[in-house]
């Protein structure tokens, strides 16, 4: 069977790989299509922490189940699942609590363990999510849109908040799509005006802005005098993310969905004369991938411009670098041929 592996940062190889045998409680499935996310590209770039190589990348998948295993938690042959990579424990105090996306032994697919960069793989049954009515298309889009949503819940957005949102790479047009369910005034901005048009164009997006020395007062003029209450930053730039203690309102929050290998550091007089929150925001839940999924369902989120390029998973060695530093790219899908 085609395993495509990332053996060094830059390389990619195609070798033959045996097939999955699942282990009780995991349910083989047909991988369809791969969703390429900025973890792959950090991973081709050697910037991803918490990696080792070689890796099987692959952790934003569309899949067919093949058979549902032991314990088949509702699903047959033939159903058509989102995959949640995110392995958890289920016992530490993180999944005791309901917050497995953040467990303290989390290892999640095609980043700590090998991913879905091969036409099968086994995964437990649970961490499946299925839908009668999606694409593979859609379905393979359902874990990054899941990034923005857990954000959006985290902040507890609410329709009469402002909230900006910085950085509109995939992860923030993920955030975007989540506000906008939420009815909030919304504001994005980014250094890339090519991005902020397809916000505009693409996204329904009314306001949008650069950084820069005018920023807050831009961002004013738009709440009609006041600061956003809510910021989300989904950088992963630690300028981007200390400059942002100055752009909420006095009582506001900020989620970090970006991250760095590194320290953020902020004014405390400043943190504290406005009593911000600050928030982090990790993965996604198991009731978010249920909730995403029933709003692609209903029309109420649509994936139909997320989707900029493909190739296929045979073509990934060759076509993988041509896009890994695309500025035009907002998201690559890889399609696996049965």
């Amino acid at each position: 069977m085609l395993h495509i592996t990332l053996d060094e940062p830059g390389k990619f190889s195609a070798r033959e790989g045996p097939a999955p045998t699942p282990a009780p409680g995991e349910a083989l499935v047909r991988v369809h299509r791969i969703g390429v996310c900025g973890t792959d590209l950090h991973a081709f770039a050697g910037k991803q922490p918490f990696f080792n190589y070689p890796r099987i990348l692959g952790h934003e998948l569309g899949v067919e189940v093949v058979d549902p295993g032991s314990e088949p938690h509702g699903l047959k042959a033939g159903d058509r699942c989102s995959v949640e990579p995110y392995m958890n424990c289920g016992k530490c105090i993180s999944c005791r609590r309901g917050k497995p996306n953040c467990c303290t032994e989390l290892r999640v697919l095609g980043v700590h363990t090998d991913g879905g960069m091969r036409p099968l793989i086994s995964v437990p049954a649970r961490k499946l999510h299925k839908s009668d009515t999606l694409s593979y298309d859609q379905l393979a889009l359902v874990e990054t849109l899941g990034i923005g949503a857990h954000a959006v819940e985290r902040a507890d957005v609410q329709a009469d908040d402002f909230v900006l949102v910085i950085g509109a790479g995939p992860i923030g047009l993920s955030v975007i799509q989540f506000v906008q369910v939420r009815g909030a005034k919304l504001a994005v901005m980014d250094m890339s005006d090519t991005r902020l048009q397809f916000c505009r164009k693409q996204l329904g997006v009314a306001h949008t802005l650069a950084p820069g020395a005018e920023a807050a007062a831009q961002l004013k003029a738009i709440g009609g005098g006041d600061l956003p209450t809510v910021v989300i930053d989904a950088t992963g730039n630690p300028k981007s993310m200390a400059g942002t203690f100055d752009l909420p309102a006095h009582g506001g929050k900020i989620v970090f969905v970006g991250l760095f290998q590194g320290d953020v550091t902020f004014n405390d007089p400043n943190f504290h004369r406005r009593e911000l929150t600050l928030l982090a925001s990790r993965n996604a839940l198991p009731g978010t991938f249920r909730e995403i999924i029933s709003l692609i369902e209903a029309g109420r989120v649509d994936t139909t411009p997320w989707i900029t390029h493909r190739f296929s998973l045979t073509d990934t060695p060759v076509r993988f670098p041509e896009f890994a530093g695309n500025p035009a790219v907002i998201k690559t899908l890889i399609e696996v041929a049965h």
